[in-house]
C-alpha cells in the first residue's frame, strides 16, 4: 500500500471529495512526518532570524549575572522599613557614594546609609532596595523619602532572574524570534546551531498565464501566483526555487517536477489541479508520484493535490512533498496559509507548538455575515481595537477568489467554521491574523 493510502486508511472519516479543513491538517501532518531536515549548520547571530534551532541553547552565564537596580535612585538596606510605620512616616538616609552600571561600588557602609545607584548598577554588599529618585527629597549628603511607597526589596534584579548558568535558554525546534537573538545576544553567543534551509521549488501553470514583461493578450492575465508564493515563501525562512511558467503540456510539466524533485524538499504548484480539459497538471502528477486529489470543504480553495514525486535515488533518495494549490490567487494565499504554511514549518523541523496552524483572535462582527454550514469559510477581514472591548472586524471589500485587491486590505481572515451559519452583527467571530 502506498503512504497515501496508508494516511487515508487511518484517518476517520477521510473522504477526498468532501475532506474537512482539520482532515486536510491531520493528513499532512502525517505525510510530512518523515520528510523534516536533519542537516544542521552554524549561523551567525545577524543571520538567523526564522531559522530553526538544531539543538538546545544551554545559557553559558547567569542573566543578569549579579544582582543590580531597576531604577534610578538611592540603594539601601530595606531593614529599616517597617510595616507599623505611620502612614506619614519618613526616611532619612546618608549618601555615601555613587554606583554607575557598569563597575561595583565597594565603599563602607554604616547603619542609615545609602548609595545613589544608577538602572543596571551592582547592588553594593549588604543593600538590597532602591528608592526611585523622583519620591526623593536630596539636601547635600542627606535624601528623605516617605516609608509607605516602597517594600523591603523592591526595585532590585536578582542575579540569574531571567536566566540561570546551566539552564536551557532556547529548546531545539524553536523558530529564532528578535526577542530569541536578542537572548542569545545576551549570553554572549555570537552564533547558534541551525538546521539548513528547506528548499522549496514553486512554478505556475496555464496557458492563460503572462510572465511579467509580456504585452497583454485577449483571455490572458499576468502571473500573480508566483510572486504571492515566493513572498510567503520569503518570510517563512525557506531557500526559494522559481522554476517560472510551465504551459500546458504533459511532457514540460513532467520533466519541471523532476527537475523540482531533484533540487528541492518541498513543490508548490499553482493551477492544473481541477477537472478541466487543459489541467494537465493532475495527469502528470498522478503518472510521477503517489497522489491525493482533494475537494476541501472550504471556500475559497477547493481543489487541492498533495503526495510525493520521488527524485533520482543516486543523485538525491527519497521523494519531495508536493502541494498543488489552485490558480485563483487568493485561493493560492488561502490554503497556503491554511495547510501549507503549518506542513513547510514541520518539515523545518519546528516543534509541535510552532508548527501548529496559526492561532485564532476572537473579534466582533462589525456586520452581519452570510455563511452555510458544511464548509470552512475564510473572509478577508480588517480587524481594529475597541478601547475596553474586544477588537472588532469588518469585511474588507469583495470576497471573489480572484480578487487580490481585498487580501490587501484585509489584516486578517475571518475563519466561518465548517458547521457555522449566519453571522449577525456583534456576534463573536474567529480571525487569522496574517503577518504584517
Amino acid at each position: 500500500m502506498s503512504r497515501i493510502a496508508d494516511i487515508a486508511a487511518a484517518l476517520a472519516g477521510y473522504d477526498p471529495q468532501a475532506l474537512s479543513v482539520q482532515g486536510v491538517q491531520a493528513f499532512l501532518a502525517q505525510l510530512v512526518a518523515p520528510a523534516v531536515v536533519s542537516e544542521r549548520e552554524e549561523v551567525a547571530l545577524r543571520e538567523a532570524l526564522g531559522r530553526v534551532l538544531a539543538e538546545d541553547i544551554i545559557s553559558p552565564v547567569s542573566v543578569p549575572p549579579h544582582d543590580n537596580s531597576a531604577m534610578d535612585g538611592f540603594a539601601f538596606d530595606g531593614a529599616i522599613l517597617r510595616d507599623d510605620s505611620p502612614t506619614d512616616a519618613s526616611v532619612e538616609l546618608r549618601v555615601v557614594g555613587t554606583a554607575l552600571a557598569g563597575t561595583a561600588w565597594r565603599g563602607a557602609l554604616a547603619a542609615g546609609d545609602a548609595v545613589r545607584i544608577m538602572t543596571g548598577a551592582v547592588m553594593p554588599e549588604g543593600l538590597d532596595t532602591v528608592i526611585p529618585q523622583e519620591f526623593c527629597k536630596v539636601d547635600g549628603d542627606r535624601v528623605r523619602f516617605p516609608a509607605k511607597v516602597l517594600r523591603r526589596g523592591d526595585n532590585r534584579r536578582f542575579a540569574g532572574e531571567d536566566l540561570m548558568q546551566g539552564q536551557p535558554a532556547l529548546r531545539r525546534g524553536e523558530r529564532l524570534s528578535p526577542a530569541a537573538l536578542g537572548m542569545v545576544a545576551s549570553l554572549g553567543l555570537p552564533s547558534v546551531p541551525a538546521l539548513r534551509r528547506l528548499r522549496v521549488a514553486y512554478f505556475s501553470t496555464g496557458d492563460e498565464i503572462l510572465s511579467l514583461g509580456e504585452p497583454p493578450r485577449e483571455g490572458a492575465v499576468y502571473d500573480s501566483n508566483r510572486y504571492t508564493v515566493f513572498g510567503l515563501l520569503t518570510r517563512l525562512g525557506c531557500e526559494v526555487i522559481d522554476l517560472g511558467l510551465v504551459r500546458d503540456d504533459p511532457a514540460t510539466l513532467a520533466a519541471t517536477l523532476q527537475q523540482a524533485a531533484g533540487q528541492a524538499d518541498a513543490i508548490i504548484t499553482s493551477g492544473g489541479v481541477s477537472v478541466g480539459a487543459a489541467d494537465h497538471t493532475r495527469a502528470v502528477m498522478q503518472q510521477l508520484g503517489d497522489m491525493a486529489f482533494w475537494r476541501v470543504a472550504m471556500r475559497p480553495g477547493r481543489p487541492m493535490a498533495v503526495g510525493l514525486v520521488p527524485r533520482n535515488q543516486q543523485a538525491a533518495p527519497g521523494s519531495a512533498v508536493l502541494f498543488g494549490l489552485p490558480g485563483n490567487p487568493v485561493a493560492v494565499m488561502v490554503t497556503f496559509l491554511a495547510f501549507v504554511r503549518p506542513a513547510l514549518l514541520r518539515m523545518m523541523g519546528c516543534h509541535e507548538i510552532a508548527a501548529a496552524p496559526a492561532p485564532l483572535l476572537r473579534a466582533r462582527a462589525a456586520s452581519a455575515i452570510r455563511k452555510k454550514p458544511g464548509r470552512t469559510e475564510y473572509q478577508r477581514g480588517f480587524v481594529q481595537a475597541v478601547a475596553g472591548a474586544l477588537p472588532e472586524v469588518r469585511i474588507a471589500g469583495n470576497q471573489g477568489s480572484g480578487v487580490l485587491s481585498s487580501m490587501v486590505e484585509a489584516n486578517g481572515l475571518v475563519v466561518l467554521h465548517h458547521d457555522q451559519g449566519n453571522v449577525a452583527a456583534g456576534d463573536e467571530v474567529d480571525v487569522m491574523m496574517l503577518e504584517a
